[in-house]
C-alpha cells in the first residue's frame, strides 16, 4: 500500500531526474515503487520506523537525523506533520542541493501544503504548483539555495508545575515544542508513586515528564526514548539545561535493551502520520508489560475518547484512573 502523498510521487515520478534525495517519506513501499520506475533513491528522515522500513525494502540504507554528506541532483521532500518544521528543515537541505538541483516538495491537503505559497514568500523560496490529485498538491521549489534565515536551534522555555521548576528546550516538530499540553500537564500531577527504580520515559517529546521526575526524586535511573531523532536531541538537551542526568535513546517501540524498567510513564502517540492507528498503542501497551519488572506500574495520560481501557485491562491485572480533566485521562497499571 502507498500513502495518498507516494501516490502522488509515481504519478509524477517523470519529473525525478539522476541522483535522488527522498526527504521525509511516510512509512510505506514508495522506495519499492521507485525502483521499479528505475530510479535509484536515498532517504533521509528523522523517523526511526520510517529509516528502519526503508531499509528493510531497500539495499540501501537511510540517513536517520544526519544528512548524507554527497549533493543530490533531485530532492523530493514530504511536507511534514508540523508545519513549523518545514522552514528549518528547508535550510538544513540547502547543504545537498547543487546550483542546479531540482526540489520538489508533496503532500496531503489536510496536512497543512496549502500555507506553503505564503511561506515561501516569507523566507525567500519561489514556489511552482504543478500538480494536484489525490487530495494532495506537487509543488516545484526554486531558489532553495539562497533562501534568507538560518537553521532552527532549540527553543528554551520554563516550566513550572507545583513547586517543581525546569527549563525545556524544543525543535519544531517536536511535541511540547515551546509548550506544556493540557495532557502531559495532567500526567505530571499524578506521578507521585514513581520515585525511584528504573524509569522510562516512552515518547519523550522535548523531555518534560523524565526531567520532571529526575528531578523530584534524583535516586531515579532515568531512560527516555522517543521515534524522532529531533525529540532525542531536545530530550537530551533539556536535561543538560537541568543538569539532570539519564539516558536518552532514539528507538521505533521500546528499547528492548534498556529494560526492565520498575515504571514506564508516558503521553503516547496515536497517530501514524495524518491517521489515527490503534494498533501503535496496542504493541506499546503489550511491550510495556513485557518490560515491567513484576509489580512494576505504567501511567499514561491519553484522550478520554481513545479506547485504552479495554485495551490496558485485557493485558495488566489493575488498571484504574488516576485523574480526568480538560478531555484527557490517566490511567495507573499494574
Amino acid at each position: 500500500m502507498l500513502d495518498n502523498s507516494s501516490l502522488m510521487v509515481v504519478r509524477n515520478s517523470a519529473d525525478l531526474k539522476g541522483s535522488v534525495l527522498v526527504v521525509e517519506p511516510p512509512a510505506d513501499r514508495l522506495v519499492v515503487e521507485l525502483k521499479s520506475l528505475g530510479l535509484q533513491a536515498r532517504c533521509f528522515t528523522t523517523n526511526a520506523a520510517v529509516a528502519h522500513n526503508w531499509q528493510s525494502l531497500s539495499a540501501e540504507p537511510a540517513f536517520l537525523g544526519e544528512l548524507p554528506t554527497e549533493q543530490f541532483d533531485s530532492i523530493l521532500i514530504f511536507h511534514p506533520k508540523s508545519k513549523e518544521q518545514l522552514p528549518a528543515l528547508l535550510q538544513q537541505l540547502k547543504a545537498v542541493v547543487k546550483a542546479d538541483s531540482q526540489c520538489f516538495l508533496v503532500g496531503d491537503n489536510k496536512g497543512g501544503i496549502k500555507s506553503l505559497p505564503a511561506l515561501a514568500e516569507k523566507i525567500g523560496v519561489k514556489v511552482y504548483k504543478l500538480d494536484n490529485a489525490k487530495h494532495c498538491l506537487w509543488f516545484e521549489l526554486d531558489h532553495l539555495a539562497e533562501m534568507s534565515g538560518s537553521q532552527s536551534g532549540f527553543l528554551q522555555f520554563p516550566l513550572v508545575s507545583g513547586t517543581t521548576e525546569l527549563t525545556i528546550c524544543s525543535k519544531p516538530g517536536v511535541f511540547n515544542h515551546g509548550k506544556l499540553d493540557l495532557g502531559t500537564k495532567l500526567l505530571l500531577e499524578h506521578l507521585g508513586h514513581v520515585q525511584k527504580g528504573k524509569v522510562l520515559d516512552f515518547g519523550c517529546g522535548a523531555g518534560i515528564v523524565g526531567a520532571y521526575l529526575k528531578k523530584n526524586h534524583s535516586a531515579i535511573e532515568l531512560v527516555a526514548s522517543d521515534i524522532s531523532t529531533l525529540a532525542v536531541e531536545s530530550s537530551k538537551a533539556t536535561l543538560a539545561a537541568n543538569q539532570l542526568a539519564g539516558t536518552v535513546l532514539c528507538a521505533d517501540g521500546l528499547p528492548a535493551k534498556a529494560g526492565p524498567f520498575d515504571h514506564i510513564v508516558s503521553n503516547p502517540p496515536f497517530h501514524t502520520g495524518l491517521k489515527t492507528d490503534y494498533q501503535i498503542s496496542e504493541l506499546f501497551f503489550q511491550s510495556a508489560k513485557q518490560q515491567l519488572k513484576a509489580g512494576g506500574s505504567l501511567t499514561l495520560v491519553a484522550n478520554v475518547h481513545l479506547p485504552y481501557a479495554e485495551q490496558l485491562k485485557s493485558l495488566f491485572s489493575q488498571v484504574k484512573e488516576l485523574g480526568r480533566r480538560d478531555g484527557f485521562v490517566v490511567y495507573y497499571c499494574q
